[in-house]
């Protein structure tokens, strides 16, 4: 059924193009001859347009002998082509240059707000775990544990937890985790080697098809590196006992075929007063090759492990009666180990120039082990409060994915076709009481957890033009399976439900100079398999409605701007409830905001970018004043200053900046904002690369990751509701060299 819908598709669109005059065949190349994909093809006499797909092809309808084209992509120097032959195709050798604002010029796509992330990789490459995530722009993240869990993160008024309304992808692989034994939508990105990262593909709000659960608040996939510029060692050394070590190999570079290893070594103690004896490898290899027919294939295959001691959030109480330190713990057995191996292989088949098939399948083992104490002696004066949280997980899945694209007289059009499946099996997945990593005194959740997800999608983009229309739609399915082992007879529990995600998006093209634009969708994100089948099958698939209304401006051919304007309603929420270490589901709440970016470079060797994101979140089901969203930030900003030198210099100052935030519903305990400024100074040689960085540049004391939660000390009668925190890195200096060849 769906190679005679793909038939179809094809054969109408085929016979569009024979309808409407001579087309011209033609690829762009970087000057290995390896196919640029995205190169925007601006037609000079009409102000038609195409992209090139996957692998560097185009066709341009309506191209006649002696006409203009005129092609660009960030990162390469913008060249005018003169038609000369229609009969051959068209090879476009583009030249790498360092980035250029004036050069950019913005095109009528939906994605162009990724311009502003793919500037920042290229200005300050990716070189920790931590900046990673904050490539997006507007997007801050809180530690829990110093490199061990998955990051929280906050992203337009959301404090999303571990990945709860964020989807993440790496390759096309999930890294969200559904019903996971430590939270909704657990993302754990640290089997990433920063290094190996190429670009990342982001979007805000619900308004992408290809992006189904957790996509509410947006979604982050990034890509990594199909060959190395060169291979290169690379040691790190800093304070708290720190120590990096990376390996980047090429094993086979050539023309149609490409291998690569990488490898990474992290150590450290934190700056904690009991160590955290934190350490984790990385290993990734990745094969490319360009088949016969411009076809693609890759295989990726990547191991992480990690482990770690914890010294856990600790009361403000304590710290101010001088009971502890603020590195200090009241429970400093907390702690855990986690590792996954992943397989992915992608093919890219091209039908025709402008039309190909992407399939992808991808299978994940994953082991997670976590223990927590989040109220102390609240509830076992005697043995402490410490949990445990453990499961084992096979995950496994494909996508397919049908584009063409497509021309009618002056118009273009664009069009995506997906389907999907998705396979999680957690087994003991697993809460217990424990005491001190050894003993367990109680199991208070143990089961088998079996999670389905199918999901199909269109996608179609048509030029008017300088109108832009993108409708789509996704349907997903889920079926939800769980395996109650703390039971004395089997008895499997099972609910299903599907959901149907409208999406439009509308641009309007005004010049190469300005773009406006306004998105509406509807996303969502699923419930834990325990909760869904405890609420028969009621409320399981919460939506999210989105709405943005927005321009993206080059005031000055040295400056970009993205203002907007935008709003989301989500029928569920999550909160994070402290005496119990879980999230759990509450009312209905409301987000609007307005987000700014801005990129200038006002010396060809300098730049400055500015994210800053003002939110007012409240829940519509509760009364004035009651109302707030628990740690919900109502303004963010992150600035710097980058610096990327011809004779070699590097290095920038980078500041990041979250208010006071309310720490419950009635605002009645307030979580502290804080400013941090980053510093990093660096030169490059033909082979070799030596750099400093020093986190909080002007060691300010700042609470990183912080909870209104209620405990109880040893020694105390009574429990304290107040804020608990992890705090964050004092002054942090570090060294690296890295050797190229």
């Amino acid at each position: 059924m769906m190679k005679q819908f793909y038939l179809t598709i094809l054969i109408f669109f085929v016979g569009l193009c024979l309808a409407f005059g001579q087309s011209l065949k033609g690829i762009v190349t970087d000057h290995q001859k390896r196919g640029i994909e995205g190169a925007y093809i601006l037609h000079v006499q009409t102000g038609n347009h195409v992209h090139t797909s996957l692998t560097g092809e185009f066709v341009f309808v309506g191209v006649k002998t002696g006409d203009t084209l005129q092609v660009s992509h960030l990162g390469y120097q913008t060249q005018q082509v003169l038609v000369e032959d229609l009969t051959s195709e068209l090879i476009v050798r583009m030249k790498q240059v360092f980035v250029s604002l004036d050069e950019i010029q913005i095109s009528p796509t939906i994605e162009a707000l990724e311009l502003f992330s793919t500037i920042d990789i290229q200005t300050n490459p990716v070189n920790s775990s931590q900046e990673v995530l904050r490539k997006v722009p507007g997007l801050i993240i809180g530690q829990h544990a110093g490199g061990g869990k998955a990051e929280q993160i906050f992203l337009r008024g959301f404090d999303i937890d571990h990945g709860t309304d964020i989807n993440i992808t790496v390759d096309g692989l999930p890294v969200n985790m559904v019903s996971h034994a430590h939270g909704q939508g657990y993302a754990d990105l640290h089997f990433l080697i920063p290094e190996t990262v190429d670009g990342l593909s982001f979007g805000k709000g619900p308004y992408h098809a290809s992006q189904g659960n957790f996509a509410t608040a947006g979604f982050v996939a990034f890509k990594t590196k199909d060959r190395l510029d060169n291979s290169q060692l690379k040691l790190e050394v800093g304070e708290f006992d720190t120590q990096r070590l990376l390996g980047m190999f090429n094993v086979l570079d050539t023309e149609r075929q490409t291998v690569y290893l990488a490898s990474e070594y992290l150590a450290t103690d934190g700056p904690f007063d009991s160590p955290q004896y934190f350490d984790r490898i990385n290993l990734m290899g990745k094969y490319t090759s360009r088949l016969p027919n411009n076809d693609k294939l890759s295989v990726l295959a990547s191991y992480f492990t990690s482990q770690w001691d914890a010294s856990g959030q600790i009361p403000q109480r304590a710290v101010d009666d001088g009971s502890i330190s603020r590195f200090g713990a009241i429970d400093d057995t907390e702690g855990g180990q986690t590792s996954r191996t992943n397989l992915l292989a992608d093919h890219v088949h091209t039908i025709k120039p402008d039309a190909f098939i992407k399939n992808s399948v991808y299978f994940s083992s994953y082991d997670f082990e976590l223990y927590s104490n989040f109220t102390f002696f609240l509830t076992d004066p005697v043995n402490g409060d410490q949990i445990k949280q453990k499961e084992s997980r096979k995950l496994f899945g494909m996508n397919s994915e049908f584009n063409q694209q497509f021309d009618w007289g002056n118009s273009q059009g664009r069009l995506q076709a997906g389907v999907g499946l998705r396979k999680d099996q957690s087994s003991g997945n697993e809460l217990s009481h424990t005491a001190n990593r050894r003993e367990t005194i109680e199991q208070l959740k143990l089961g088998e957890i079996h999670e389905t997800n199918l999901n199909a999608y269109i996608n179609a983009a048509f030029d008017f033009g300088k109108w832009t229309i993108n409708p789509a739609i996704r349907i997903d399915y889920f079926k939800f399976n769980y395996n109650d082992e703390l039971q004395d007879s089997y008895l499997k529990q099972a609910e299903s439900q599907a959901i149907v995600s409208p999406k439009l998006n509308i641009l309007y093209h005004s010049s190469d100079w300005l773009q406006l634009y306004a998105k509406f969708g509807k996303g969502f994100h699923s419930n834990d398999t325990r909760g869904v089948v405890a609420q028969n099958g009621q409320e399981i698939l919460p939506a999210a409605y989105g709405s943005d209304l927005g321009l993206i401006w080059k005031p000055m051919s040295s400056m970009m701007v993205n203002l907007a304007y935008w709003y989301l309603f989500l029928e569920q929420e999550f909160v994070y409830v402290g005496d119990e270490g879980v999230v759990e589901p509450s009312g209905k709440t409301r987000r609007t905001g307005l987000d700014l970016s801005l990129r200038y470079q006002p010396l060809s060797w300098l730049f400055w970018d500015l994210d800053a994101n003002y939110t007012l979140a409240r829940a519509t089901e509760e009364a004035d004043g009651e109302d707030y969203i628990p740690l919900a930030p109502d303004f963010t900003l992150i600035s710097g200053l980058s610096v990327v030198h011809p004779e070699g210099w590097y290095g920038g100052l980078k500041l990041r900046h979250i208010n006071d935030r309310p720490a419950n519903e009635d605002n009645s305990i307030v979580a502290a904002g804080y400013s941090v400024i980053d510093f990093n100074v660096g030169h490059q040689w033909p082979v070799f690369d030596v750099s400093l960085s020093i986190q909080n540049l002007l060691d300010t004391k700042w609470n990183e990751t912080q909870f209104a939660t209620e405990t109880r000390l040893q020694n105390e009668a009574n429990p304290v509701e107040e804020i608990h925190f992890i705090p964050g890195t004092p002054r942090f200096i570090k060294i690296s060299v890295a050797y190229k060849f």
